[in-house]
């Protein structure tokens, strides 16, 4: 009898043969470690887009996609959610289990007084014009971050690491801030060290010299829970990045530039931003019918966005929670935007139309997380910014851990060639 724990895999044309051990881990499915495949048989294994493949080994996440189960360090996002907030949420990604109070006054307080930018980095600033995109300066300005700090920072020593962790959460914030006041012309803010995290940002963003900001608890409140969700999630494109560019043994300022902008593509954080400019582009509440008519035809090219997720088969957990917070937003606020009638009507449409429920297309996190973005006039070119900050946590805990696990090797995908096959310089070529 074959040992349960093996996977014989058997090459009939040589009759090579490999004996492939499951690796298993704390939940989920088992995996087949093919180290050997290469040596035992001559073959290498061909898995685009990695949609079968597990390139890590981590304690960190844990997604059930069927099961609609979104879990941090062990702990349910929707307990996080209602029980916890930011910054206590970061501790737990970074460190594996939730601060005692002592703890988290001693994290938050760290977080707090590393929250300013070097003044330099506002002539770092002038040389963008004034409408680049906010995801172009950030990732900019992230990466240039290693030129302030090359002098203390040992990627091999475990105070270094912590160090670039803490300043990374701490500062994200008063960058992303001041990208957007340096596209709309408005001068700097520097960060109020007598605010929490979340009110922090938004005084940056928004307060003016000519008056004080006056901020909705429930905008300070629906922010913190939008960073909670966004914090991680699991081997995701950016945060492979981040990983694959971390195995080359670069710093985590530059890791953390290149997780940037892999999240700014539209098929990963881009996505609420499309959500907004494709709301645009229906216009009109009364042009909903016609919207959703047009995303049921298999014939035409459209399709709405928000709606359904690649990952989560049934749900996604994350978009209940947020569509409670999404609507008390909109009631608190009593916010009149035209765009926002026209999603409303859209959601309740996607809810109750058959076609949308037997094929669970869901509005989802991208969807309402736009919706709340706007209600609090953040502009759509500053979306993916916002995931950014929240999901630095995740992506510098998933680099500290690779540092931290034994054995780690620099990422080299493999390919199937498919060019020329060998050939001559052609004689009289020149």
């Amino acid at each position: 009898m074959s040992d349960a724990k093996i996977v014989n895999l058997v090459d009939e044309s040589n009759k090579r043969s490999s004996q492939l051990p499951l690796v298993g881990g704390t939940l989920g499915p088992d995996c087949i470690d093919i180290a050997t495949l290469y040596k035992d048989t001559g073959h290498f294994t061909y898995d685009p887009g990695y949609g079968s493949t597990a390139s890590t080994k981590s304690a960190i996440t844990y997604i059930d996609g069927d099961a609609g189960i979104l879990l941090y360090r062990g702990y349910p996002i929707e307990q996080l959610a209602e029980k916890s907030n930011f910054l206590e949420t970061s501790y737990l990604l970074l460190n594996g289990e939730l601060p005692n109070k002592q703890q988290f006054s001693s994290f938050e307080h760290d977080i707090t007084h590393h929250t300013m930018m070097h003044e330099s980095l506002k002539d770092f600033f002038k040389g963008f014009h004034h409408d680049a995109h906010p995801m172009a300066i950030l990732a900019a300005s992230v990466a240039s971050l290693s030129a302030f700090y090359h002098d203390d920072l040992n990627v091999d020593d475990p105070a270094d690491r912590k160090l670039a962790a803490v300043r990374l959460i701490a500062k994200m914030p008063t960058i992303a801030a001041a990208c957007f006041r340096y596209s709309v012309g408005w001068p700097l803010r520097y960060p109020r060290n007598n605010l929490e995290y979340v009110e922090r940002f938004l005084h940056m963003m928004f307060e003016v010299p000519s008056e004080p900001l006056e901020l909705n608890p429930v905008a300070a409140k629906a922010l913190d829970l939008l960073f909670i969700l966004h914090a991680d999630h699991e081997q995701n494109a950016s945060t492979s990045t981040v990983r694959l560019v971390g195995s080359t043994g670069a710093n985590p300022y530059a890791s953390i530039a290149a997780g940037i902008t892999a999240l700014w593509g539209p098929a990963h954080g881009g996505a609420n931003e499309a959500v907004l400019k494709q709301l645009n582009e229906i216009g009109s509440p009364d042009n909903v019918e016609t919207a959703v008519k047009r995303a049921k035809d298999k014939n035409d090219s459209f399709r709405l966005m928000g709606f359904g997720h690649r990952v989560y088969k049934n749900f996604d957990p994350r978009a209940k929670i947020i569509r409670e917070m999404c609507h008390k937003v909109l009631n608190e606020l009593g916010v009149n935007d035209p765009l926002l009638d026209v999603a409303l009507k859209l959601e309740e449409a996607a809810l109750k139309d058959d076609y949308f429920v037997e094929r669970k297309l869901y509005p989802n996190v991208d969807f309402y997380s736009g919706l709340i973005y706007k209600a609090l006039g953040i502009p759509t070119e500053m979306f993916t910014v916002m995931f950014a900050i929240a999901r630095t946590s995740g992506w510098i805990a998933h680099w500290i851990e690779q540092h931290e696990t034994p054995g780690s090797r620099i990422g080299r995908p493999r390919q199937i060639y498919i060019g020329a096959d060998t050939r001559d310089y052609p004689s009289g070529k020149r």
